[in-house]
């Protein structure tokens, strides 16, 4: 590990200050301080942020549900509005890591995450995540649990976290705090594509602070649940996984919002798979149908080929799980 400077924000303002002369953020640092010790990440200051009021979950004016940055994810999964009102996301959550880690991890620093890559973690890899213009020893290397949608030349890294694959699917949107203000920004967009620039990976301006993570309401009933598809059954991270919720009245599907994990270099929107739902009638064949479209364009590698094949059995199995077998 190398030195560096550490300071501890006693309040927002100071926080923001600290970041906006260059200090990196820190809260739980289940994902950071591990990356530091493996001399991934360098940083010359970091900012301890713990103090900060980011801990409220709260239901909005429209029925929708905003998570400070500071719960942490045990917190936002026992959390009852969270359980009741999105299933899905508590899900996500307690799949995630360990009990340990869930304890400490933040729901900010979750999907601030950095990938689990072997190579971007071994310092002597060519990594252009980590070292750009280095290369990348994943494309022609062991590349089993890599992207096969959203990746470039330049990397084939996937996102590893669960909850944002449910936030992603739900079409949550994070609220920043920064020198210039507060702004949000959509989900899906905040999360990067790595396209020539893999090293960029959020949309976060210089000395931005994450402050939420809002759930805009969805039409009642909603019915939603969370997939995980992995080696073995505990602490481990997805081969694929799928989010769902569905709201269906009067027999049909009048919204459908659907996202994979672990097969995207982001959590992966499945619009296709959607559309292909909406204003249909549940039945084992529409999950098939719309399920067939969940590797639309996918690339992939020597070794994930079969991640095709899974990812559409397994958006298959979650819409039969969460809209019923007919």
């Amino acid at each position: 590990m190398h030195p560096f400077a550490f300071t501890k924000a006693p309040n927002t303002r100071a926080a923001l200050e600290a970041g906006r002369r260059g200090g990196r953020y820190i809260a739980g640092g289940t994902t950071l301080v591990d990356l530091m010790r493996e001399t991934v990440e360098r940083p010359a200051a970091l900012v301890d942020i713990g103090a900060l009021p980011l801990r409220e979950v709260t239901v909005t004016e429209r029925g929708g549900l905003r998570i400070g940055a500071l719960v942490t994810m045990a917190e936002a999964a026992s959390h009852l509005k969270v359980r009741t009102l999105y299933p899905l996301v508590s899900q996500a959550l307690e799949l995630s890591a360990s009990a340990q880690l869930r304890n400490m991890a933040t729901i900010g620093g979750n999907i601030m995450q950095r990938t689990r890559c072997s190579y971007f973690r071994d310092v002597t890899a060519a990594c252009n995540k980590r070292a750009p213009g280095s290369g990348c020893a994943a494309l022609e290397g062991v590349n089993r649990t890599h992207a096969i949608l959203g990746a470039s030349d330049a990397c084939v890294a996937t996102h590893p976290s669960d909850a944002a694959v449910a936030f992603a699917a739900l079409e949550a949107r994070v609220h920043l705090l920064g020198p210039d203000g507060a702004r949000q920004v959509p989900f899906v967009d905040f999360l990067l594509r790595p396209g020539s620039t893999p090293n960029r990976e959020q949309a976060l301006r210089a000395g931005e602070l994450i402050t939420a993570v809002e759930i805009p309401a969805h039409p009642r009933p909603l019915k939603s649940g969370y997939l995980k598809v992995r080696d073995r059954q505990s602490y481990e991270f997805a081969l694929t996984s799928a989010a769902v919720a569905l709201h269906v009245r009067g027999g049909v599907i009048r919204e459908a919002k659907v996202a994979a994990g672990g097969v995207g270099t982001v959590p992966w929107k499945l619009p296709a798979v959607e559309a292909a739902l909406l204003g249909e009638r549940p039945s084992d064949r529409l999950w098939a149908e719309a399920a067939a479209h969940a590797a639309d364009g996918a690339r992939p590698l020597q070794h994930n080929r079969f991640k095709v094949e899974l990812l559409k059995r397994t958006v298959e199995r979650q819409l039969r799980i969460v809209g019923g077998s007919r």
